[in-house]
């Protein structure tokens, strides 16, 4: 069956919160420019701060940068739908959408791996820790985390793209994704959910998450030969941010990604992506802000410096 050459796409992720759509429409507007605002404060303060311009800090900035692109993806066309009442979305701004929003979201699980190894590294060997992590060392990281999330993008986009869809326009989803498209095409969508599940699901998701609980553990055994109580529970504070944003995003991803789309659940799914896409994001610099104290000293300076 050939498909029908379709202009666009209608998003009904909000049918069922349509009674309250204009309180829901703020919400998302107040979390959107709540986690750009934070995201944009903890960017400002480790650059204009010399004592945060090290690989934890940097890799920080790099994920803060990524969550303001990564909300912004979605967000506001969210908003847009809920105040205007259009869930028109044209073919090539779905199909944009959807490559960004994957780009995104495989470049910050490919990040938090690097950042994972940066604590391995600084905890496991502090002695060699500014000879392993040097700048070139830590550019060439962010580099291949951009670079592997592009990667992952380009290949789900184009293979979801050159689908004929025949059963429906309508997207049961907040925003393009990858499940709800594969669900009204008129061709058989086996290589795509074995390419969804090996690529997006184990290479881009289970992949990086398996090796993170890895180094924690290598981490974790090195934090229990020290005998300090104090220096333990101080080496071990600067993991814990990190650890709760991992578990938080890769909790929620693993979850959508690593089963097939035929068994995609509507319901679950949506509630689910609203962690990883819009909750993760928004909490990520409050996680490290509030429980990292090199950062609340940065921003308190900056703070009086702007207001002295």
């Amino acid at each position: 069956m050939e498909g029908f050459n379709i202009s666009g796409f209608m998003i009904l992720g909000f049918s069922d919160i349509w009674c309250c759509k204009d309180l829901v429409g703020l919400l998302l507007a107040f979390i959107y420019m709540s986690a750009t605002v934070s995201n944009l404060v903890i960017l400002w303060v480790i650059l204009h701060d010399p004592q945060l311009h090290t690989p934890m800090y940097f890799f920080l900035g790099n994920l803060s940068f990524l969550d303001i692109a990564y909300i912004t993806v979605t967000v506001p066309k969210m908003v847009v739908i809920l105040f205007t009442e259009d869930r028109y979305i044209s073919y090539s701004g779905c199909a944009a959408q959807l490559y960004f929003y994957v780009f995104l979201e495989g470049s910050e699980a490919f990040l938090l791996l690097v950042m994972a190894y940066d604590r391995y590294v600084a905890i496991c060997y502090p002695m060699h820790y500014k000879s392993i992590m040097e700048k070139k060392i830590c550019l060439l990281l962010a580099e291949v985390s951009w670079m592997s999330g592009g990667i992952n993008a380009c290949i789900h986009t184009a293979l979801t793209f050159i689908l004929p869809f025949c059963r429906s326009h309508d997207v049961n989803q907040f925003y393009c994704d990858i499940p709800p498209l594969l669900h009204f095409s008129c061709k058989d969508t086996f290589i795509n959910e074995i390419v969804l599940f090996t690529v997006g699901g184990v290479w881009v998701g289970l992949g990086p998450f398996l090796l993170i609980i890895v180094s924690y553990s290598y981490i974790w055994s090195a934090i229990n030969k020290i005998h300090s109580a104090q220096r333990k529970r101080k080496v071990f504070s600067t993991c814990s941010a990190h650890l709760l944003v991992v578990a938080l995003f890769f909790g929620a991803s693993l979850f959508t990604y690593i089963h097939p789309p035929s068994r995609y659940a509507l319901e679950e799914n949506r509630v689910v992506s609203v962690i990883y896409s819009i909750l993760t994001p928004t909490l990520n610099p409050f996680i490290y802000s509030l429980r990292n104290n090199s950062v609340k000293k940065s921003l308190k300076k900056a703070i009086k410096y702007l207001f002295l």
